[in-house]
C-alpha cells in the first residue's frame, strides 16, 4: 500500500524559541534525509520537490512526525523537522489553532438507548460492513434529489478529513488527523465535547455500552485504542496494541459482544526501507481482541510469522523477513460462524507469505487463524524504490538494497470483506482490490471464490476503501488513480457476478492541477434504491441503484460557513464514505496529498420540505 505526505497538521509545533538564532540547517538535512526519494522519484506517486513546496509545513512535519515518514523523521528532532518542513514549503510551521469557542451546545442531554432511531455505528451501520443502510436511514430514495446543506464544521488544523463519522442516538462522534474526536449535535452541529488523542485518528468510531454508560472506541496513528466516555468526553481506558515504530491503525476498530477488535497498519516501513542502511523489515500486521470495559488484552494473533535474520543487503545492513501484511480496513463479523474477516495488504520483505493481499479468517473466541485466501497466489512483497520490472538482484532495481526477489504488484486490499446474506439465505464476502477486481467468496468453503468481476484497469497508487452491497446488486466505484481512466461506477449481480449496469465518471467539478482527478477511491454507501459516491474531484454524487442514473449531486469545491467558526473548504474524497442516518447525510470533504485535493470540512445534508 502506498501513501504519502498525509496532509494533516501536526498535533504539536515547535516553539518560537526553537526557530531563534540556531535554528538546524533545513537545507542540508533535506539533502540527508529525504532528497534521495524526492528528487527525482523513483516512483510516480512520490512527491516532488515542487509538489511538497505547496503542502502546508505542518502537514510536512506532520508526515515525520506521525505518518508514512515517520521512521525516516525519527532521528531528527522537533525542531530539524520544522526545519526541513519550512525549506520545503517558504512557510513557517505555525502554533495549532486556539480550541473554537463558536457553536457550543448549550446543554447536553443523555445519550438515548442504541436502539432508538436509526443508527449508523462504526464503519457501517453495523459489523457486516456490507455498508448498506437497509431501512433507508430514515432516508428514502424519493428524498435524495431534495437533499440540501443543514450545517457544515470546520476541522481545524488539517488539509486532510479523512475519518467517517458515527451517528448514535442523534449525535455525530469523529475523530481527525490531529488526535481531535469531536462529539456534536446530528441536528444542529453544535459541539459536546472534544476529547485530545496522543496521535491522529483517522478510524470511524464505535458506541457501545459500558457499567457507566455508553463508551466511544477508535484507534489512533500510534496503534493506540481508546475507550472515550460518551457523555462527558472523558478518558475511560487506553492501550498500545503494537510497539513497532511503524505500527498504526488506519482500519476501524469493531465492537462486538463486549469485545473490541482492533487491526494494523505499518506503511511508514515500507518507505523506511528505502533508506539504504535500514534493517527491512520487521513490522507484522496483527488482529487484537480486547475487553472492551477495561482494555485487557484478550488474544492478538500477526498475520505473518515472527521474522528472522535472511543475510544482509549489499550495504551490509541485517535483513530481516517475513514482514508486512497489514490490515487496512475495519475486520468483519460473523457470528454465526464464529469468525471474523480481515483483508490484508502486501508484504515488505522475503520470503512471500501467503498471508498477503488475502481474506484471513480468525476466531472470534481464540484469534486462531481457521483458513486463508490468497485470491491471486504467489505473495506480493513492495517497498519504495525498487523497480516492479526487476528483481533484488537486477541492476536495474535501483539503488535500493532491500528489494525483494520479485517486486509488486503492490495491489493490496483496502476495503473490508462485506458479509451479504442471498436471497436464498447464503452468504458470501464480497469486496474489491485495488487490482481492479472485485471479489465473491463462500465463507462456507474457506473463503473459494464464487466470481470475480472486473470494474477497473487497477492501479498501485492510493487505496480502494469500501464497495456496497444491498441483497441484489454489489457496487464497485473505480479508483485506478494515477492511469488514464479513472472514475466511474458498476453494479453486478451479487449472487453470479453478472454485469447489471456500469456508468462512467462524470464531468470533473474541480480546477485542473495537482490532487485533481476523477478516480472514486473513497468508500461508497447504499440505501434502498440509491447508492453514494464520493470523488476525488470533490464532488458528492447519488446514482439509482437498478439503472445507475445520475440522481443528485453536490460541490463540495468551495469555502462553508460553519457552525463551529473554523474557516472549512472542501476537495477530494478518498477513504471514509457518506453515512445515513437519522434521515440525514453526512459527509466529510478534503484530502490534501499528492492523490487528492485539500479540505476540512464535514457537511451534514437532509431533504428539503
Amino acid at each position: 500500500m502506498r501513501f504519502w505526505l498525509a496532509a494533516a497538521s501536526l498535533p504539536f509545533v515547535a516553539s518560537a524559541q526553537l526557530a531563534a538564532a540556531q535554528s538546524p540547517d533545513g537545507e542540508a538535512l533535506f539533502e540527508t534525509h529525504c532528497a534521495a526519494c524526492h528528487v527525482n522519484p523513483p516512483e510516480e506517486d512520490i512527491p516532488t520537490v515542487e509538489a511538497m513546496s505547496v503542502m502546508p509545513p505542518n502537514a510536512v512535519v506532520a508526515s515525520m512526525t506521525e505518518g508514512t515518514m515517520r521512521i525516516q523523521g525519527e532521528p531528527l528532532t522537533t525542531a530539524e523537522r520544522t526545519a526541513v518542513a519550512e525549506f520545503l514549503t517558504g512557510r513557517p510551521v505555525v502554533e495549532r489553532v486556539a480550541p473554537f469557542s463558536a457553536g457550543l451546545c448549550t446543554d447536553s442531554p443523555p445519550l438515548p438507548t442504541l436502539a432508538a432511531g436509526t443508527i449508523w455505528n462504526g464503519w457501517g451501520p453495523d459489523n457486516r460492513n456490507t455498508r448498506f443502510q437497509p431501512d433507508t436511514g430514515g432516508l428514502a430514495a424519493g428524498d435524495v434529489p431534495r437533499l440540501t446543506l443543514k450545517w457544515a464544521f470546520g476541522i481545524p488544523d488539517v488539509t486532510q478529513s479523512r475519518a467517517q463519522p458515527a451517528v448514535v442516538g442523534g449525535r455525530v462522534f469523529m475523530g481527525s488527523m490531529t488526535g481531535a474526536v469531536y462529539a456534536l449535535d446530528a441536528a444542529t452541529g453544535c459541539t459536546y465535547w472534544t476529547y485530545q488523542a496522543s496521535a491522529g485518528v483517522r478510524t470511524a468510531i464505535s458506541v457501545g455500552p459500558v457499567d457507566s454508560g455508553y463508551a466511544i472506541y477508535f484507534a489512533d496513528a500510534e496503534a493506540r485504542a481508546h475507550a472515550v466516555d460518551a457523555q462527558t468526553g472523558e478518558e475511560i481506558w487506553s492501550y498500545k496494541v503494537d510497539d513497532h515504530p511503524a505500527a498504526q491503525s488506519t482500519g476501524s476498530p469493531a465492537l462486538f459482544d463486549g469485545r473490541l477488535y482492533v487491526v494494523t497498519s505499518g506503511v511508514s516501513e515500507e518507505t523506511a526501507a528505502a533508506m539504504p542502511d535500514y534493517e527491512c523489515c520487521t513490522f507484522r500486521g496483527s488482529l487484537t481482541s480486547l475487553d472492551a470495559e477495561t482494555g485487557e488484552v484478550i488474544w492478538k494473533t500477526y498475520t505473518v510469522p515472527e521474522p528472522q535474520p535472511r543475510g544482509t543487503s549489499t550495504s551490509g545492513a541485517q535483513l530481516w523477513g517475513p514482514a508486512g501484511v497489514a490490515i487496512w480496513s475495519a475486520p468483519t463479523v460473523d457470528p454465526k460462524r464464529g469468525m471474523i474477516y480481515a483483508a490484508s495488504g502486501n508484504a515488505y520483505a522475503d520470503p512471500a507469505p501467503g498471508t498477503s493481499d488475502a481474506i484471513i479468517a480468525f476466531s472470534i473466541a481464540t484469534g486462531e487463524i481457521q483458513w486463508i485466501n490468497q485470491v491471486v497466489p504467489g505473495g506480493d512483497i513492495w517497498i519504495l524504490g525498487c523497480d516492479p520490472q526487476s528483481s533484488g538482484g537486477d541492476e536495474n532495481a535501483g539503488d535500493n538494497p532491500n528489494c525483494p526477489e520479485e517486486v509488486g504488484p503492490d495491489f493490496d486490499f483496502s476495503a473490508s470483506p462485506g458479509l451479504v446474506t442471498l436471497a436464498d439465505g447464503s452468504d458470501l464476502l464480497v469486496l474489491p482490490q485495488k487490482s481492479g477486481v472485485g471479489f465473491a467468496l463462500d465463507p462456507d468453503r474457506n473463503g473459494a471464490v464464487v466470481w470475480e468481476y472486473r470494474w477497473g484497469l487497477g492501479s498501485p497508487v492510493g487505496g480502494v476503501w469500501g464497495s456496497t452491497t444491498d441483497g441484489e446488486r454489489a457496487y464497485f466505484a473505480v479508483a485506478d488513480q494515477f492511469t488514464e481512466t479513472p472514475g466511474g461506477l458498476h453494479a453486478v449481480d451479487v449472487a453470479t457476478g453478472e454485469p447489471v449496469w456500469s456508468r462512467p465518471p462524470e464531468p470533473r467539478l474541480c480546477t485542473a492541477g495537482p490532487g485533481c482527478g476523477e478516480a472514486q477511491s473513497a468508500a461508497l454507501t447504499s440505501i434502498p434504491g440509491v447508492v453514494f459516491s464520493g470523488s476525488a474531484d470533490g464532488g458528492m454524487r447519488a446514482y439509482a441503484a437498478e439503472t445507475g442514473e445520475l440522481v443528485w449531486s453536490f460541490d463540495t469545491n468551495r469555502v462553508f460557513d460553519t457552525v463551529n467558526g473554523v474557516v472549512a473548504n472542501g476537495g477530494s474524497m478518498d477513504g471514509p464514505g457518506p453515512v445515513v442516518a437519522g434521515g440525514m447525510l453526512f459527509v466529510t470533504s478534503g484530502n490534501g496529498g499528492i492523490v487528492g485535493t485539500p479540505g476540512n470540512v464535514l457537511l451534514a445534508f437532509e431533504p428539503a420540505d
